[in-house]
């Protein structure tokens, strides 16, 4: 027989009416209470009965999060941690997969996707900020990413200015002068705003960041980190930078293979970090040091946001920022 409300609560000792709020994320429960509830739920393997919640409410009972790509392991850990949870909340999670082509973040803005979704958890990279200020789509919206957003939608992300900041004040506390960034883009998005917080850093240590050693790149992988290593290893001696802060994880790990093919020593000759502390970094010779931002608190941050508007919440726009972390080990080791 299926668990029912009236089984979870009384195994968590409440009532249905607490249990059904708990299930559909209403206030007004506390925090303690909620959790019992939530471990009964486990403990039971209840799931809400999506069919009744159509039928009331009028929804399909799914969510959508739009990515560039999932080839990224950023990207393919937080998609599983909200396909976790989104279930667990009682959502059937869709993926859709832009390759950060305009035309289909158009779609994904616009809402004219086959299927009918609640809500929808969106990355854009290829869309302007006016474009997306300029939507007109009924469908509950929270963005992410770091890149400038209109205000008038729910929007986490992680403040890179501050954790890029903290990577260039690890850097120079570690004795490295001859600083390089990896992953300037074309145009405006994540990894301008990394680059800002690094500059600052350097700035107010009156270290020079020259332009030669900020190297545009064409994609965001392995691959490009590794070419742009390359270029700065090929600078004269004097100019070669003696730390490296890649604006992702795959860059550094393409940028580490560059140096070990060099014969450069890492961290003794130059000391390089990352940013998303992707599992291939953890495990890396020499692991690799990064920024570590908290999914589990992006998760929830984004889920609240979102079912709140699906469950017609008319408070202002919200933009959390997400917890992180400077996570130093062996590539950078003073």
């Amino acid at each position: 027989m299926p668990v029912r409300l009236k089984d979870v609560a009384l195994h968590a000792g409440v009532s249905v009416k607490t249990v059904s709020n708990v299930v559909n994320d209403q206030p007004h429960v506390s925090p303690p209470m909620r959790e019992r509830v939530r471990a009964s739920i486990t403990a039971l393997g209840y799931r809400p009965n999506l069919a009744a919640r159509q039928l009331k409410h009028g929804r399909g009972g799914f969510i959508t999060l739009a990515v560039p790509e999932l080839s990224s392991p950023y990207f393919s850990e937080l998609a599983a941690r909200l396909s976790a949870e989104a279930t667990r909340r009682g959502y059937l999670f869709l993926l859709d997969i832009t390759r950060a082509d305009v035309d289909e973040e158009r779609l994904v803005l616009s809402g004219m996707r086959p299927h009918r979704v609640d809500g929808v958890i969106f990355s854009p990279l290829a869309l302007p900020a006016g474009e997306i200020a300029a939507r007109t789509a009924d469908i509950p919206l929270v963005l992410l990413g770091e890149r400038r957003t209109p205000h008038q939608f729910d929007h986490v992300a992680v403040d890179s200015v501050a954790a890029s900041r903290a990577m260039g004040q690890h850097l120079l506390r570690c004795g490295r002068q001859r600083l390089a960034a990896i992953g300037r883009e074309h145009g405006e998005g994540t990894a301008s705003v990394r680059l800002r917080g690094f500059t600052e850093a350097l700035d107010e240590a009156g270290v020079e960041l020259p332009t030669e050693r900020v190297v545009k790149v064409a994609g965001f992988g392995r691959r490009e980190g590794h070419r742009a290593m390359q270029q700065l290893l090929s600078l004269p001696s004097a100019q070669r930078p003696d730390g490296v802060y890649a604006f992702n994880d795959l860059m550094a790990i393409g940028a580490l293979r560059a140096c070990h093919q060099a014969g450069v020593r890492v961290p003794q000759d130059i000391a390089v970090a990352g940013f998303d502390d992707i599992p291939e970094g953890r495990f890396h010779t020499p692991s690799l040091t990064t920024i570590t931002p908290d999914l589990d608190a992006l998760t929830s941050q984004v889920l609240d946001l979102l079912l709140a508007r699906v469950e017609g919440s008319t408070a202002p726009p919200q933009h959390p920022s997400v917890p992180w972390a400077l996570t130093v080990r062996e590539s950078t080791s003073c």
